[in-house]
């Protein structure tokens, strides 16, 4: 197998010291997430776990929790002459300075970032990524590169490849190279240069499998106190040279270990798939999280695959580690044991290479109830890590090792979460409701458990296809089939009686199986389903939206595709045309009609009103609490108080249109209740007809407008 060893030159910047809180953050993927300076990633942001968001077209999706990473080795004397038996390092912020010393975090990109506009306002200029260089041979659409030196002199250089071929979009490929360079902080001088002996390396991590599902399990969940783990690849040496391909693309064989929510205690119906129980029933926590082993060099001198690694894949209790990092006399015990978990014996007997899903839980409807609680199996409210070690290696200076692991996430989608857990919500709520419930495989059950957790459960094959497509990917050298470059730039805007959509040609216009461009719209708010608009082809780069209604919010994305001739031989995922990602020109603030400016004060209009919460699915959907002032002057001030007088907020309206949308919230950020609202609305410019310079509005001209509010 060929590693990839893409050189990225930064103009300007050299192997010196970075900031380590530094982040470089993936924005182009279904799954996006950030990557820290000192070389692993703790989730936390001081407001929640934040990272590994999939599907990303949703709010709440984030499943990363800590990634712990440990290096070890034995025998070594360090920079001050001082020899310990066992030498470890624990990759956190708290050590760097100490035992870690960040050198380089890039990130480049293979074409530059499309434009896109809402309106005139750009909606990418806050939320774009941070773009060290563009390259554009590189066969990744990202590469973020990272290298940390250690106070063991090993230094390590990451790279992370990610894709957003529609196949590949949810998976991001790692590859870690360890080289002994005997550097041991920032400068540029060796301070060692003795050989590194039974070096072990290792990580342990831990995932929420799903924010919002958190919200609904609860109990800890949110930093995975209720997470299980399994492992497959046990086999891995008997299978490792079968093909995998579309005929055959779900195997059980890869070396891989992985996560989702199990059940809590707590709760006292079955929360998995954590079903929104306060709501429409709607499962929040599809998610199958974890990672898959590509490659693992033997020796630094044979860089063939090595199906005897990893040294230990299994589970590990999530707050149960050694603890070591300053890196002082008193830690060497603690070194002593890091290398025995590292070795493969988890640190106070609090792991294994159970595969959970079937020696804990069960077979058959026993595994589909699915009604332990993984905390009952270690009793560490830490949760359950996803334990993966390497070695020993040995590494004379200057030499490498290299390991290749994918880290992925996939499920049930968007719409089969609504439609499995609103029907075991509405058996949930009837007690004689059994069914007949569709399983998976076409087959019926009474038991609305059985029910909804099958469908769940089908995230395991996901996430086996999943990494099936990430090893296929690596073995083609990465060289997989792309699509279309993106639209340069999107244009969006909204009219009177359309919205106006224009684009720059994709770069890749001019090539042979370029087939056109394709429309997706959503209606209320951007994350929900986008349905396909337009399919127009190659030269023609404008359109026309005349459907929609007015008052209601429009998004869209805009995506070039080809005719799938460079997508035939099913090596790598599905046959056939290929998009462009719809992260690169989806747009995240509304385009709407735009009502021509009211002549008359008397004809202002506030829709709905009444006002009523039970009835915000009839208004406007998606856009809960929204409210319309509708025939407005062009350049007016609006001014809403209670029945009583209470100035409550203060609308600036100048865009020269006739709308106006208020989210029923006030100056002090509270949402308004119940009663009875008096809205002052007074002109600010004068409004002139064009054609006979004739004042249809004069200045400070006002009128009072009554609307009423329910809930």
């Amino acid at each position: 197998m060929k590693i990839f060893q893409i050189v990225i030159f930064i103009v300007g910047v050299a192997y010196s010291q970075v900031a380590e809180t530094e982040t470089r953050y993936v924005k182009v993927s279904s799954l996006q997430s950030h990557f820290s300076a000192y070389g692993s990633e703790r989730a936390w942001n001081n407001s929640y776990y934040e990272g590994l968001r999939w599907p990303v077209d949703y709010p709440y999706q984030d499943n990363s929790v800590i990634k712990r990473t440990w290096i070890a080795t034995e025998n070594f004397v360090d920079d001050n002459d001082y020899n310990w038996g066992y030498y470890g390092i624990y990759f956190a912020l708290d050590y760097v300075g100490l035992s870690l010393f960040p050198m380089v975090l890039t990130q480049s990109a293979k074409h530059i970032i499309p434009t896109v506009y809402v309106d005139g306002r750009d909606i990418h200029a806050v939320n774009a990524d941070e773009i060290d260089e563009i390259i554009p041979d590189q066969l990744a659409d990202r590469i973020i590169k990272n290298v940390v030196n250690t106070s063991m002199g090993l230094t390590m250089t990451r790279k992370i490849y990610v894709f957003s071929q529609q196949y590949h979009d949810n998976y991001f490929i790692k590859e870690f190279t360890f080289t002994n360079t005997g550097n041991t902080d920032w400068d540029d001088e060796i301070e060692l240069n003795a050989p590194l002996n039974g070096v072990r390396i290792g990580w342990g991590t831990r995932y929420s499998c799903g924010r919002e599902g958190t919200f609904n399990i609860g109990d800890g969940q949110s930093w995975g106190k209720h997470s299980w783990v399994t492992v497959r690849g046990e086999n891995y040496t008997e299978h490792m040279n079968d093909a995998v391909d579309e005929s055959n693309p779900i195997v059980d064989w890869l070396r891989s270990g992985f996560s989702w929510a199990g059940q809590s205690n707590v709760n006292g119906y079955n929360n998995i798939g954590a079903p929104d129980i306060r709501g429409n029933g709607r499962l929040t926590s599809p998610h199958h999280v974890g990672s898959v082993v590509l490659h693992v060099d033997k020796t630094a001198n044979d860089t063939t695959d090595d199906p005897e690694q990893p040294t230990f894949l299994g589970w590990h209790a999530g707050d149960t580690y050694p603890k070591v990092g300053n890196l002082q006399s008193t830690d060497e015990l603690n070194m002593s044991k890091l290398y025995d978990m590292l070795s493969g014996n988890p640190h106070e007997g609090l792991g294994g290479t159970d595969r959970f899903d079937e020696t804990t839980l069960g077979e058959g409807n026993d595994y589909l109830i699915h009604s332990s609680d993984p905390y009952t199996s270690h009793n560490d409210g830490g949760g359950t890590n996803v334990m993966m070690t390497y070695g020993p290696f040995d590494l004379a200076l200057g030499e490498s090792i290299t390991i290749v692991e994918a880290e992925g996430i996939n499920g049930l989608s968007r719409k089969m979460c609504k439609k499995v857990g609103s029907r075991w919500k509405q058996a949930y709520d009837n007690s004689s409701d059994n069914g007949p419930f569709i399983l998976p495989d076409g087959s019926e059950t009474t038991d609305k458990t059985i029910y909804k957790n099958s469908w769940v459960f089908t995230g395991k094959d996901s996430l086996l296809l999943t990494f099936g497509r990430a090893k296929r990917n690596y073995d083609l050298d990465m060289e997989i089939s792309q699509p279309p470059l993106p639209p340069t730039l999107f244009d969006v805007k909204s009219g009177g009686d359309r919205i106006y959509l224009s684009w720059e040609p994709s770069p890749s216009e001019n090539e042979s199986d370029f087939a056109g461009y394709k429309i997706f719209r959503a209606v209320g708010k951007p994350d929900t389903t986008y349905e396909e608009i337009y399919d127009g082809s190659s030269g023609v780069h404008s359109f026309d939206d005349l459907t929609p209604v007015r008052g209601f919010s429009y998004y869209y994305y805009l995506v070039a595709y080809n005719d799938g001739s460079n997508n035939t031989s099913g090596l790598a995922n599905p046959t056939g045309p290929l998009m462009s990602s719809r992260f690169y020109t989806k747009t995240t603030i509304p385009a709407f009609l735009r009502r021509k400016a009211g002549n008359h004060l008397d004809e202002i209009r506030i829709v709905p009103n009444p006002y009523h919460i039970g009835a915000d699915r009839l208004q406007y959907p998606g856009e809960k609490n929204k409210i319309m002032f509708l025939n407005l002057p062009p350049q007016c001030e609006i001014k809403i108080y209670t029945e009583r007088g209470d100035l409550i907020k203060t609308i600036n309206h100048d865009d020269g249109s006739g709308d106006e949308a208020w989210d029923s919230v006030t100056s002090t950020r509270q949402l308004v209740s119940s009663g009875i609202y008096l809205v002052n609305i007074k002109v600010t410019e004068n409004m002139i007809n064009e054609n006979t310079d004739e004042i249809l509005l004069q200045k400070d001209e006002s009128i009072i407008k009554k609307f009423v509010v329910i809930r």
